[in-house]
């Protein structure tokens, strides 16, 4: 995962599966994900650590209450709604197992101290702050002291509520990386400003990627032409239409196309530069140059008659056309030959 936090790393944006609470409430539906995850090609694997006590009060009271507009009104309460999108601990263990049996990069989002410490024992490479979590430095601070690395996603995140982050990522010295991400589940394209991701990293001077819960993949492929060093998104197992973020989930049968997309956009993008490449210089002999079009006498002079602009490119830019008239030529040419400097009389002289 070094790559991840390296600011020179000249490879396409790793995409980050989030599986959150798609698995249905079932271990063997979320040991299926990872599975399937990494079949389709999935760079990497995150979870979130959480219980419903961990997270909140099971209470009634109105502040714990859905409102009618939360996407998720419909579970009543916050802690029934934590109780059916939280991955129980010991799935997490198998989950951080399997994984690395198969060979998929894991890691996690805690969302209190015991999560951490949980996640400590199961050498978690990595840490994401979910930006809810953004104001307790606290979490911040215990993410940070582990020496792992740590994203920050803006989604409920201010520019101060930033600073006051990486000032404490910054007391330990720890790598960082901020996501562009809008909290709102889906995320309509037209509000997700992915021209803020090259923004942020000059703001703060870190890798940045993008947390994406638009619907389609139009969002991860802006994010990869300004630079996005990961693409985070929500994803379901292609059956799945029912778990807790299934609705504004993409399907893990599109991630091969995604991927390869985003592969194509990030080659496509490619570095800032006026260099002919050496693929396309075969296609330089399409260039016109000057080259004799009636036979010229020795000491006869070159005109707009006897001279061409024509194609190929072998001979003097067709910007000396109107240098060269009246200068007469070195030798006898013919049809054909190129004009080129020493066939013009006191040419090399005059441009010395």
């Amino acid at each position: 995962m070094d790559r991840l936090f390296d600011r020179g790393a000249k490879s396409p944006p790793l995409i980050c599966v989030e599986m959150s609470g798609n698995h249905g409430t079932k271990l063997d539906n979320a040991l299926h994900f990872a599975r399937r995850a990494k079949e389709m090609g999935a760079d990497l694997l995150k979870v979130q650590v959480y219980t419903p006590e961990t997270i909140t009060l099971k209470s009634d009271n109105p502040d714990f209450r859905l409102a009618a507009d939360n996407d998720w009104a419909s579970y009543g309460t916050l802690y029934d709604l934590y109780q059916k999108a939280h991955t129980p601990w010991d799935w997490i263990e198998s989950i951080f197992k399997l994984c690395r049996k198969i060979n998929l990069p894991v890691f996690a989002s805690p969302f209190d101290d015991s999560a951490v410490d949980f996640l400590e024992d199961l050498d978690c490479p990595v840490y994401k702050i979910a930006s809810p979590e953004i104001t307790d430095t606290g979490l911040i601070e215990k993410c940070a002291m582990t020496g792992k690395p740590v994203i920050l996603s803006t989604g409920l995140a201010d520019h101060y509520d930033l600073l006051r982050a990486i000032e404490v990522l910054d007391q330990h010295s720890a790598k960082r990386m901020i996501l562009k991400c809008v909290s709102a589940y889906p995320t309509p394209i037209e509000h997700i400003n992915t021209a803020s991701i090259p923004w942020i990293a000059d703001q703060f001077g870190c890798v940045t990627g993008l947390s994406d819960h638009t619907l389609g993949p139009e969002a991860a492929y802006a994010a990869t032409a300004l630079g996005a060093r990961m693409i985070e998104k929500h994803f379901r197992l292609e059956e799945d239409h029912y778990s807790v973020d299934a609705g504004f989930s993409m399907s893990l049968d599109e991630l091969p196309n995604l991927k390869n997309t985003i592969h194509k956009i990030f080659f496509a993008v490619g570095e800032a530069t006026l260099d002919i490449p050496e693929i396309a210089k075969p296609s330089l002999s399409g260039r016109r140059s000057l080259y004799v079009s009636q036979p010229i006498k020795k000491g006869e002079e070159f005109t707009t008659e006897n001279v061409r602009s024509v194609r190929p490119c072998y001979g003097m830019p067709p910007r000396n056309l109107k240098e060269i008239i009246g200068h007469t030529a070195t030798e006898d040419m013919r049809p054909g030959d190129r004009v080129a400097a020493d066939k013009i009389e006191g040419w090399r002289q005059s441009h010395e």
